[in-house]
């Protein structure tokens, strides 16, 4: 498991895509976000066979603020729909704004947003 920024220039980040099986693309329920990570998968699709098999296999995370709202997280989901394998959204939960995370304090919707996405994930491996 690899945690990394998406510059996809650097020669660390094209490492560590050239040793993956399986991307996660995190991003908010925010338009500058979510095209941050389309703009990311569209390089990925250009640079190599390996690189598009994974931004086709992809799992884009959306997570959603306080404030996000159905019209907002809508047209995200739809963008990322024919470009990745998959697309989860979690919920907004207080419990990850502050303090240690820890599973069982998440709010059960919350608790299956991320077992759904985790079995996504695996899925592929």
């Amino acid at each position: 498991v690899f945690d990394s920024g998406n510059d996809e220039s650097a020669e660390r980040w094209l490492r560590m895509v050239d040793a993956s099986y399986q991307l996660v693309i995190p991003t908010i329920a925010a338009r500058e976000s979510a095209e941050s990570a389309a703009l990311l998968l569209e390089a990925l699709s250009s640079r190599d066979d390996h690189s598009a098999e994974l931004a086709r296999n992809a799992v884009v995370v959306v997570t959603l603020s306080e404030r996000a709202t159905a019209s907002e997280i809508r047209p995200i989901v739809e963008g990322f729909t024919d470009l990745v394998r998959a697309v989860h959204v979690i919920p907004f939960d207080p419990a990850l704004k502050s303090g240690p995370l820890r599973f069982d304090t998440l709010r059960p919707a919350t608790q299956r947003a991320w077992v759904r996405t985790a079995a996504s994930v695996a899925e592929q491996l």
